[in-house]
C-alpha cells in the first residue's frame, strides 16, 4: 500500500500567476475513502480572465519558434518524468486505477509531450510551394505554411485524466496556440499538477497557459461559447459534446465523444485469441474507456464456446487493492455511474439474456464501506437479445455482452445498430472478409483479430456519428490546431 499523499489544495493558473478562488472542488479518494485534495473551482470571472490572458499572448506565440515550442514539450515530459510517482499515486485514487496502469498513464502522457515536440517540427519543416495553373494566374507562386490557430480550449476526461490531457495540451502547445485547460471535475489534481509543470518552463509566455477548473455548469458555457476561443478539444460524452457545440459557434471543433465498440466474431475466428482480447477490451480499467469492447457480436456457431472462454478469463480480472501490483480492476467513477452499469445489466437479463458471472455491486475485503456502491463485479452476459439497451447505448462498466449474429449481412446491421461510431473490432482468418467487413462497419477505426486501442495516437483516431468530429492522434492534432496561409508572391 502507498504512503497516502498529503492532504494537498491546488490553485488555478490564469495569465502566468496562481491564484485562488472563492470555491473549492473537493477530490474523493477511491483507494481510501473520503477526500484528500481540494482543487481551487475557478469562477466565471476568472474564466474571462483566463479568455483575456489566452486571446492577448496570441500574438506573441505566433512569433515563437517551432524548436522553442519543440523545447517546451520536452521539458515538460522531463518534469513529469520526475513527479511520476506522485503523479501515479495521485491518478489511483481521483481515478480509482489501479497503480501499474496509473504508472503506464504517466509515461504515456510523457511520451506525448516527447512526440508532439518531434510531430511539430516534421509538420512545420514541410510546407508548401504552389504555382498557378489555370487562366490568368500563370506565373503565380505561393507558399503554403502553417501556423498557429489561436487559443485552443482543452475539456478532458476523467478517465485518463493526464494521458488525453497531454494529447490535447501537447499538441496545442506544440503548434504555438495559448491553452486553456478546463478538467474534469472529479479527476482535477493530476491536471494540476501538470499546470505547476508547465509553470516551472522557461519561455512559455504569460497566459500561453492557463489552467481553470471548475464546474461546467458555472463555466463550461463562458469558456466554449466565447469568440476569443478558436478550437475546442474534447473528450466526453456525447451529450457533453453535443452541448459543446451548440455554445461554441464557429471555431475548429476537435471531439472524441462517446463509444460502443463491437466485436465482431466469425466462426473461422481463434476463440482463444478472440477471448483474450474481449475480456480486456470488457475489463480493463472496469470498462470506463471509450474504446472498451462494449459488445461481442459472436456468429451463432461460436457463441456457446466463446461464452466459456471469456468466463475462464475472467478470473484475471477481479478487484482489488489498488496498489497491489496484480491488482486489474478498480472501482467505478461514482455511484451514479454504477446505478446505469446495473440498470443496463438489469434490463438485458429482464429481456432474456443469460447472466453467467457477475452482476451485482461488490466490493472486495478491505474497501471503506462509503466506497462499497462504486464497485460492480466484472460481469459476463450470454445470449443478449438483441433489443436490449446494452447492444446499442454505452456502458462505461465491467460488462462483457455477447449478443449472435446468423450472417455477414446481420453482423454489420447490428454493428451499425447505434448512433455511437468510434471503434469497432473483426475476428477472422478469412482476409478478404475481414476487409470487406471492416470496410462496411461504421466506425472510426476497426482493428482486425486485436481489441481496439488508440495508444499514444500515432494512428489518428476519432469517431463518426454521435462519437465525435474529425480524428485525434499526435500530428492528426496538431494539422487540427493550425491553420493554413498562403503567400502569394
Amino acid at each position: 500500500m502507498a504512503t497516502r499523499v498529503a492532504q494537498r489544495r491546488e490553485r488555478i493558473y490564469v495569465g502566468g500567476e496562481w491564484r485562488e478562488t472563492g470555491g473549492v472542488i473537493e477530490v474523493s479518494d477511491l483507494a481510501d475513502g473520503g477526500t484528500f485534495a481540494g482543487v481551487a473551482a475557478a469562477r466565471p470571472t476568472d474564466a474571462r480572465e483566463a479568455l483575456d490572458a489566452a486571446h492577448a499572448v496570441k500574438p506573441a506565440l505566433r512569433q515563437t519558434t517551432v524548436v522553442e515550442r519543440a523545447e517546451w514539450c520536452e521539458s515538460i515530459a522531463s518534469g513529469l518524468r520526475e513527479r511520476e510517482e506522485e503523479l501515479a499515486e495521485i491518478i489511483v485514487r481521483e481515478a480509482g486505477k489501479p497503480i501499474s496502469s496509473a504508472r503506464g498513464e504517466v509515461d504515456q502522457a510523457a511520451e506525448r509531450f516527447d512526440r508532439a515536440a518531434e510531430e511539430a517540427r516534421n509538420i512545420v519543416s514541410k510546407g508548401e510551394f504552389r504555382e498557378g495553373s489555370t487562366a490568368g494566374h500563370e506565373g503565380w507562386q505561393a507558399i503554403v505554411k502553417h501556423e498557429p490557430i489561436g487559443a485552443v480550449l482543452c475539456i478532458t476526461p476523467y478517465n485518463y485524466p493526464l494521458a488525453t490531457t497531454a494529447l490535447q495540451v501537447a499538441p496545442a502547445l506544440a503548434a504555438g496556440n495559448s491553452v486553456l485547460l478546463k478538467p474534469a471535475s472529479k479527476t482535477p489534481l493530476s491536471a494540476a499538477i501538470l499546470a505547476d509543470v508547465i509553470s516551472e518552463v522557461d519561455g512559455i509566455p504569460d497566459g500561453g497557459f492557463n489552467f481553470v477548473p471548475g464546474n461546467a455548469s458555472e463555466i463550461g458555457d463562458v469558456l466554449a461559447g466565447d469568440d476569443r476561443v478558436n478550437a475546442i478539444a474534447m473528450t466526453g460524452s456525447s451529450g457533453a459534446g453535443n452541448h459543446v457545440a451548440r455554445e461554441s459557434g464557429m471555431v475548429n471543433l476537435h471531439m472524441e465523444l462517446g463509444g460502443n465498440a463491437p466485436a465482431i466474431v466469425f466462426d473461422d475466428a481463434d476463440l482463444t485469441d478472440v477471448a483474450g482480447n474481449c475480456a480486456k477490451g470488457s475489463f480493463k480499467y472496469a470498462g470506463q474507456r471509450c474504446s472498451a469492447v462494449s459488445r461481442v457480436l459472436a456468429h451463432e456457431s461460436v457463441h456457446d464456446d466463446l461464452v466459456g472462454l471469456i468466463e475462464g478469463q475472467m478470473d484475471a480480472w477481479q478487484p482489488g487493492d489498488l496498489f497491489d501490483e496484480d491488482t486489474t480492476v478498480g472501482p467505478l467513477i461514482s455511484e451514479a455511474q454504477a446505478d446505469w452499469v446495473e440498470t443496463l445489466v438489469e434490463d438485458a437479463i429482464e429481456k432474456g439474456a443469460d447472466l453467467v458471472r457477475g452482476g451485482q455491486r461488490r466490493a472486495p475485503d478491505g474497501v471503506p464501506d462509503e466506497l462499497g456502491d462504486q464497485f460492480f463485479e466484472p460481469t459476463l452476459l450470454a445470449n443478449v437479445p438483441h433489443d436490449a439497451r446494452i447492444v446499442d447505448e454505452e456502458q462505461f462498466g465491467p460488462i462483457a455482452a455477447i449478443t449472435t449474429f446468423e450472417d455477414e449481412d446481420e453482423a454489420i446491421e447490428l454493428a451499425n445498430g447505434s448512433d455511437l461510431a468510434l471503434d469497432a473490432a473483426v475476428f477472422t482468418n478469412d482476409y478478404k472478409r475481414a476487409m470487406r467487413v471492416a470496410e462496411l462497419v461504421d466506425a472510426g477505426a476497426v482493428r482486425i483479430n486485436g481489441a481496439p486501442s488508440h495508444g499514444l495516437g500515432d494512428v489518428p483516431f476519432g469517431g463518426n456519428k454521435d462519437s465525435g468530429i474529425g480524428r485525434e492522434g499526435l500530428d492528426a492534432s496538431i494539422h487540427e490546431m493550425m491553420r493554413k496561409k498562403s503567400i502569394v508572391l
